[in-house]
């Protein structure tokens, strides 16, 4: 190849390099508004797309917890009933028998040292020991 050629074909290249800079700038401007225009639509829909996935994850963890609290709530019933039972039984094996209440009170002073224990009188009323921490200089 020439030089000639060369220089033809360089040129040949710049002014369609320039030709192609001038025909974007020209066509880009009157086509801009129109690709803002869809730009802005796009992420209109993003965000509502957004949006309602955030709401359907808020809707699942409400009702998660309105779950939960069923849950919880029924396992509460489930221990209250069991409690109220054992304390029926209980009630029901202490009532007449006074020989076992008895001992169990002889065994809880066996095992308690430092506890005050007030013993009703004839008229069913303890004797009260105001000032007894006074004279042992308590």
């Amino acid at each position: 190849m020439d030089d000639k050629n060369v220089i033809k074909l360089v040129k040949l290249l710049i002014s369609i390099i320039l030709s192609l800079v001038v025909f974007f700038w020209v066509y880009g401007n009157f086509v801009d508004p129109y690709i803002n225009i869809w730009q802005q639509s796009m992420l209109g829909q993003a965000e509502l797309a957004r949006a309602e996935s955030n709401r359907q994850i808020a809707t699942c963890e409400a009702m998660a917890k309105k779950e939960s609290s069923k849950s919880l709530a029924d396992a509460e019933i489930i221990r209250a009933e069991g409690v109220a039972k054992a304390n029926k039984i209980i009630g029901d094996s202490l009532q007449s028998n006074e020989a076992y209440l008895r001992y169990l009170w002889i065994q809880g002073l066996q095992t308690n040292q430092m506890q005050v224990v007030y013993i009703p009188t004839e008229a069913n009323l303890p004797i009260m020991e105001a000032s007894r921490l006074i004279k042992e200089g308590k």
